[in-house]
């Protein structure tokens, strides 16, 4: 059972027998349920993607895993260690080298990376890591120690990369730490942010770029490139944002490209390897160059290094240059087949979702979707907010149990049921009670009893300024009160809780206040819910904060809600809020072209709006800056038109920013004209009182609140 590890005696000796298989095929057959990891299938992908790097790694890699530091490595490793190998994988390094770990400079290295998350490197030390007849063979080398973390940002073990003491030195450490933050990354925009901060760093170049082809390696697609120049200002907030790709045709030829295609390093001492696709004076000025494959078995791609002087390429830079080009791919192709999942899961979930919630005059709604933390499959958190037939609103949030694309589809069928149902016959209790029979009748279809859903849904009635609330198993749904004159406070309210549909509900009610002034909060438990702090913790945590937001504006409360708990969810989160405005608010909107005077047309606009609007002068300024830096964004971004929506209640301006295609279709023209990324976020924190990202079925919404002055 997990828990224990399962010791394998060491061999006294060298063993005779059939060959000993490769580290690959060792690691595969290990039985690695009866020790503390547990089966692989089990592991959390940031470490899965690590043991891929290490098994594919050229150089000596090895990986220290979990609280007993578990030993798992490749063939390169393989041949340090000698007869070690096949019986040391899956043991605890403790015992593989219990002979030397508690020399000075062995195991202590990696007990404190593992403790601390301290990358370190060891140079010239002597590390016994091989046997003979004889006994230890001591050898100098220089070993890297890396944190490794899972997608929680915890530390789950210590990559460790080995090699003979060599000038490389510097490099070697910084191959160690690109290959751990290699790791960790999901997506291409990912990989390629530290593919290019590390290519910049490691070879001190003037310019490096990494391409990679659009259609996954069948040729018949263009290519994509993003390039980094020696002296670019890219601070915190900018790395939060995607890098800028070019795109060419399928018949590109930049030297990047070039390589990608024919598979082949190419390497300029001197020349103007760039003259023929130079974009800029950054191109122009480069007269060495080296542009390496990546050698993917499906994507294809290249690195790309570059220098402003003549530069001789040594075979210890060539060699460098491969193995970083090497890990590069390995990570490009896990990318790549995460984002075709990763697209196919989001795009179902978020189309059975409403693209558009109803706007009332004093009715104000908004929703958040946020995937779990594995991002990759479908969930069943769903939302729907709806005026019945009565004129009330019908505000709905429910979660089918499941993370694939069969709980999607139930949520489908769970969420189109629920509506229909409301629309018929809008008491709460009664929906809930219909809706029971419909799952109920789905889990005998599928021939299952673990079809379990829990719903919150309610109705609001503006007029009487009440809500009724039903429940099937869901959390209680949680009230922002502000009355007149006082410091707003959050209750839950006490709706008869009830069980899950499918499993025998019993309709109930409850019925409550809801005057001009308050939000609802319903959420999933995926906002509370933390694998290491109670259920108690998760909801007062949610309730403080709720409380504490500067308003009770429904898009501000749903970003506070998702962040409400630290730590990260394995599950989604899905958030709807609704405002009962103390007065109606006023709204504006302006559809914004992909034209480089855009940012330009949208402050003009702005401004005269709400000088119209009479908006304090120190509001207005705040404002205009702000939106023109996220249109700019927007634009850069997602190379489509944008859309700009502007809010204002007697409490606040609410200004958000949609855009709706993908990202990198602005010309460079475009780019050159417009300002700086950046600083773009940095002013957004300092001027405005809360602002936040919102995904959306196509596209995403950036937004901001600031709070006006009273009159």
């Amino acid at each position: 059972m997990p828990g224990t590890v399962r010791r394998v005696p060491r061999p006294a000796g060298p063993v005779p027998g059939p060959p000993v298989p490769d580290a690959a095929t060792v690691v595969g057959r290990h039985p690695w349920d009866g020790t503390t990891l547990g089966p692989p299938e089990s592991w959390d992908p940031a470490v899965r993607a690590a043991v891929e790097i290490v098994l594919t790694s050229p150089a000596p890699m090895a990986l220290h895993l979990g609280e007993e530091l578990l030993l798992l490595y490749n063939d390169a490793y393989a041949e340090l260690i000698g007869d070690k190998h096949p019986w040391a994988v899956g043991q605890p390094a403790t015992e593989v080298f219990a002979e030397v770990w508690r020399t000075p400079g062995v195991g202590e290295i990696v007990e404190h990376a593992y403790r601390t998350g301290e990358p370190l490197l060891e140079k010239e030390v002597p590390l016994p890591l091989g046997h003979d007849a004889g006994g230890l063979e001591p050898a100098v080398y220089t070993r890297a120690c890396s944190p490794v973390r899972d997608s929680h940002g915890r530390i789950v073990g210590v990559l460790s990369v080995v090699a003979e003491t060599s000038p490389a030195t510097r490099q070697l450490q910084g191959l160690s730490d690109f290959a751990a933050a290699l790791s960790g990354t999901l997506t291409l925009d990912d990989v390629a942010r530290v593919a290019l901060r590390y290519a910049i760093t490691s070879f001190d170049a003037d310019r490096v770029s990494f391409a990679v082809d659009e259609g996954g390696g069948g040729g018949g697609g263009g290519w994509r490139m993003v390039r980094r120049v020696r002296g670019e200002l890219v601070d915190e907030a900018d790395e939060r944002l995607p890098p800028l790709w070019r795109r060419g045709p399928a018949d590109w030829r930049p030297p990047a490209v070039v390589s990608a295609r024919s598979g082949r390093a190419s390497f300029t001492d001197d020349g103007q390897p760039l003259r023929e696709i130079a974009v800029d004076r950054h191109d122009q000025r480069i007269r060495a160059l080296a542009a390496v494959p990546l050698r993917a078995s499906v994507v294809r791609g290249a690195l790309t290094v570059g220098y402003r002087t003549a530069h001789v390429w040594s075979a210890p830079e060539r060699a460098l240059l491969a193995a970083s080009a090497e890990l590069v791919g390995q990570a490009t192709e896990r990318a790549r087949r995460f984002e075709t999942q990763h697209g196919t899961a989001q795009l179902l979930q978020r189309s059975m979702l409403p693209e558009n919630l109803p706007g009332l005059p004093r009715l104000r709604i908004a929703a958040r979707y946020d995937p779990g933390v594995d991002g990759n499959a479908a969930g069943g958190d769903f939302y729907d907010a709806f005026v019945l037939p009565t004129g009330e609103l019908g505000v709905v949030l429910g979660d089918v149990a499941g993370h694939d694309v069969q709980a999607a589809a139930r949520m489908g069928q769970v969420r189109a049921a629920l509506r229909a149902l409301a629309l018929n016959d809008p008491r709460p209790d009664q929906v809930l009670a219909g809706l029971d029979r419909l799952v109920t009748s789905l889990g005998a279809e599928a021939g299952t009893y673990e079809l379990f859903v829990t719903v919150a849904f309610g109705v609001i009635d503006v007029d009487r300024e009440q809500l009724t609330l039903a429940s099937a198993g869901h959390p209680a749904p949680l009230i922002r009160r502000c009355s007149p004159g006082g410091e707003p406070w959050a209750e839950y309210v006490e709706v008869p809780l009830g069980a899950p549909l499918g499993v025998g509900y019993r309709p109930a009610t409850r019925t409550v206040p809801f005057p001009p002034g308050d939000t609802l909060l319903l959420f999933s438990d995926g906002v509370v819910e933390r694998r290491r702090h109670g259920l108690s913790h998760g909801l007062a945590r949610l309730a403080e904060s709720v409380a504490a937001a500067p308003s009770g504006d429904p898009r501000a409360l749903c970003a506070v809600a998702t962040a409400a708990v630290n730590g990260a969810t394995e599950d989604d989160v899905a958030v709807l809020a609704v405002e009962y405005a103390l007065r109606p608010s006023r709204s504006a909107r302006m559809e914004v072209p992909a034209e480089p005077t855009a940012p330009s047309r949208v402050r003009h606009w702005m401004t005269a709006q709400l000088t119209e609007w009479r908006v304090a002068e120190s509001v207005i300024g705040a404002a205009v800056l702000c939106t023109s830096e996220l249109t700019t964004n927007a634009l850069l971004h997602a190379g489509t038109a944008a859309r700009v929506e502007i809010d204002l209640s007697p409490e606040r301006l609410l200004v958000s920013v949609a855009d709706s295609g993908s990202r990198g279709t602005v010309t460079r023209a475009h780019t050159d004209t417009l300002s700086s990324r950046g600083r773009g976020l940095g002013l957004i924190e300092e001027l405005t009182d809360a602002w936040g990202t919102d995904p959306t079925v196509r596209g995403s919404t950036v937004w901001f609140e600031i709070l006006t002055p009273p009159e």
